[in-house]
């Protein structure tokens, strides 16, 4: 059985997380989140963001945008949200490649529903809540 990188935390400890995420995921720009409704995608997606120096943008979810770009230290952020898509088409029709192969970091929610779309070395992560309240977010590819 392959070992994938796995963090725990309790939401009271999420920058912490996000900072080893960041240094989990270190080169990789494509992030696809995988996980059911309420399991924490934005709220990590969030706390990514801020880590990556997103200050004046209120980082929430896209989901009748499809994409929000926030200003980090550096450059954008492209956060993605294709819960409401019903085809690729639609994807592809707001320039979904232009983003993905700006090299600037793209967060990808609901992406089980564009994934013929994403590059090969895309990050595929899956974020659990747990019973317990803490959620778990494993890098599976």
């Amino acid at each position: 059985m392959e070992n994938h990188p796995t963090i725990n935390f309790r939401l009271q400890a999420i920058e912490e997380a996000a900072r080893e995420f960041l240094r989990a995921a270190q080169g990789r720009s494509v992030i696809a989140f995988y996980g059911s409704m309420g399991a924490g995608k934005t709220t990590f997606v969030r706390a990514l963001c801020h880590e990556l120096g997103v200050t004046d943008d209120v980082v929430a979810s896209p989901t009748f945008a499809i994409v929000n770009e926030y200003e980090a230290t550096d450059g954008p952020i492209y956060h993605f949200d294709f819960y409401r898509i019903r085809q690729l088409s639609e994807a592809q029709d707001l320039g979904f490649d232009d983003y993905l192969y700006s090299g600037r970091p793209c967060f990808i929610e609901w992406p089980e529903l564009i994934e013929p779309l994403l590059p090969d070395d895309t990050l595929r992560v899956n974020i659990q809540a747990e019973p317990d309240g803490t959620r778990t977010v494993t890098m599976i590819a």
